[in-house]
């Protein structure tokens, strides 16, 4: 029986590598609504907001990440969540990516390149044209790792308007 959703299509394939990975980190499609990943989206909301007024903060809500066109992964250590990310597909041969986070005492650690290469490979994979992402300039480190993974910056997609405080990104394949 074939897959019905972009989530159930990755757990499908990730099904055929069992092994671990010599960390311990093992990135798998789970739902955002579980207290772990809800309690990421409170901290990444506040880092955030501490950083960009609303108008420039775009939070993917939880009803968003449900949808059947989303990926969302976990990252998990030991069984406790550290980090998080979803693939949202926009219906037009390209997708979005969303709500990446990683725990803060696991930064450094090379975990958010591990989520952002699954959600790459997980839309290649998928056929798509290409990956898109709205991040903010007072965020260098996800901008180095957006543009180390060959991401180039572009003008403002679907939804959104022009932002100063916005860097809008896309890698195509």
């Amino acid at each position: 029986m074939a897959a019905d959703s972009f989530q159930e299509r990755w757990v499908a394939r990730s099904r055929q590598s069992p092994s671990g990975p010599p960390d311990g980190v093992f990135i798998c499609a789970e739902s955002p609504d579980q207290p772990e990943v809800l309690a990421f989206f409170v901290a990444s909301e506040a880092y955030m907001g501490a950083l960009y007024p609303a108008e420039s903060n775009h939070f993917a809500p939880v009803t968003t990440l449900l949808a059947s066109n989303v990926l969302f992964l976990v990252a998990r250590r030991s069984g406790r969540a550290v980090g998080c990310g979803a693939l949202v597909r926009a219906g037009d041969g390209t997708a979005e990516i969303k709500r990446m986070w990683v725990d803060p005492a696991q930064r450094g650690a090379g975990l958010g390149a591990r989520l952002l290469d699954a959600l790459v490979a997980a839309a290649r994979d998928d056929g798509l044209a290409a990956v898109q992402l709205e991040t903010g300039i007072h965020q260098p480190e996800a901008i180095g790792l957006y543009r180390d993974r060959g991401f180039v910056e572009r003008a403002p997609f679907g939804s959104y308007a022009p932002d100063p405080l916005s860097i809008f990104m896309e890698l195509r394949f």
